[in-house]
């Protein structure tokens, strides 16, 4: 074989396959097959750390054997001055990892748009709940948080055995709950919830930037940067603004 169609050969092989089809070529004496094997020997290297690394992050999961049904809750806009808050509730397959989930705020926007993708298609189920900006106003965002995070549990079509959740407790939902501190970067589950709240929140944000023009709601997605103050100051609030949170921005003017 070509150096191209041992590449090509090897490029196309999943990487559980990888170790034994690189055993045929160990004792290739051609320099480029030797940089070949190492290449893709490094990927599965790679790949195997992956596996250790979600290991890891199934450690709640697997503390609770008696629970056939996981479901990871976590949010996205707690913090911005703008827009609703959104909380995704997500459970894993529970006969293959998801490769490369992480705590949403440790990945790309792109990276985060590719995993979404797989999670709605790969999860045995995905929930989805928000409140909006005038909801956040009137019970304040970490009631409206909650009530995001019921409706993301109902959402699901399916009553959960137990819920893995960012910090808090949902006092108002009846099923078993674990607070986990920084959660999203302890239990794959929630991790997975942080990435679909966080792109559902992104893509409501883009699309508001085409409604409220000026505002820049496309790159800081509300949050308060020093763009978004500036436009805030300039143009006034539009509707999307948390009036709670812009008190302190605008003065006597809210």
């Amino acid at each position: 074989m070509t150096l191209s169609e041992i590449n090509a050969y090897l490029d196309s092989l999943p990487v559980e396959q990888l170790h034994s089809a690189l055993e045929e070529f160990q004792e290739d004496p051609r320099e480029g097959v030797k940089k070949l094997v190492m290449k893709y020997r490094k990927k599965r290297e790679a790949y195997l750390a992956e596996l250790t690394r979600l290991d890891g992050m199934m450690r709640y999961e697997r503390s609770y054997p008696d629970c056939r049904l996981i479901a990871g809750i976590d949010e996205a806009g707690r913090g911005p001055l703008a827009g609703p808050v959104v909380a995704a509730a997500v459970i894993l397959p529970e006969d293959r990892p998801i490769l490369y989930v992480d705590d949403s705020k440790k990945l790309s926007e792109k990276k985060r748009e590719e995993l979404y993708e797989v999670i709605l298609k790969e999860a045995r189920f995905v929930g989805v709940g928000m409140a909006s900006e005038k909801r956040i106003d009137e019970i304040n965002i970490l009631n409206a948080t909650k009530e995001a995070m019921a409706t993301a549990v109902e959402k699901l079509g399916v009553t959960p055995d137990l819920l893995l959740i960012d910090a808090v407790r949902l006092s108002d939902v009846k099923i078993r709950q674990v607070p986990i501190i920084k959660g999203d970067a302890k239990s794959a589950s929630i991790a997975a919830a942080s990435i679909v709240a966080k792109v559902t929140r992104d893509r409501i944000m883009r699309e508001y930037d085409t409604l409220y023009p000026g505002y820049g709601f496309r790159q800081h997605k509300g949050y308060g940067s020093a763009e978004h103050i500036a436009a805030l100051m300039k143009l006034g609030p539009c509707p999307l603004h948390r009036r709670s949170f812009i008190k302190g921005i605008l003065g006597n003017e809210e």
